[in-house]
């Protein structure tokens, strides 16, 4: 026998997941606009990795919540400031970009980088954010293998990633300067 996965986990869960269906929403909103102004997508080879542990992510946290009695620890209130951290940060990345935003990788090469927001310290703060949301979400309710589990899934894939946009970025650069 099992518990439910009770009221806070899955608000919270539900509160994720209407977050990354908005911010779908919003990206495939934004292509039109980023295709007309000359983006050029990189890495769509990655992509389904990338969906694939946000996937992962609220099965693991339900299977854990439900079969391994998990409970919140005494460090609850740092997880909850951390998650909500992390989603000041996402949105503040994502309202920097404007319209530029997306979840894939799109260079535009005749604009320059961003660097308002918090791109004046970060290079990737949206990718920070969700570092942050992976690992105090689960851990929030004492999920800690849901926690290692993605965060270190999460961490292969942002590798290829970060990688990835670094390398499209550095060649528009490039382009840009001839």
């Amino acid at each position: 026998m099992h518990a439910g996965i009770g009221t806070w986990p899955a608000t919270l869960l539900a509160v994720m997941i209407g977050q990354r269906l908005g911010e779908l929403y919003v990206s495939a909103r934004h292509l039109p606009w980023i295709r007309a102004h000359g983006g050029r997508e990189y890495g769509a080879a990655h992509f389904p990795f990338l969906v694939a542990v946000h996937v992962l992510f609220p099965i693991l946290f339900v299977i854990e919540i439900t079969h391994h009695s998990t409970r919140p620890g005494v460090l609850w209130p740092l997880w909850l400031a951390l998650f909500l951290a992390a989603q000041v940060l996402r949105y503040s990345a994502i309202h920097a970009l404007g319209k530029r935003w997306s979840t894939r990788v799109f260079v535009m090469p005749d604009l320059p980088l961003v660097r308002t927001g918090p791109y004046r310290w970060l290079r990737h703060p949206n990718y920070v954010a969700v570092v942050l949301e992976f690992i105090a979400a689960p851990m929030l309710f004492g999920a800690w293998r849901t926690a290692a589990v993605i965060g270190i899934l999460n961490a292969v894939v942002l590798a290829v990633r970060i990688r990835c946009e670094n390398a499209a970025l550095q060649r528009a650069a490039v382009d840009s300067s001839r």
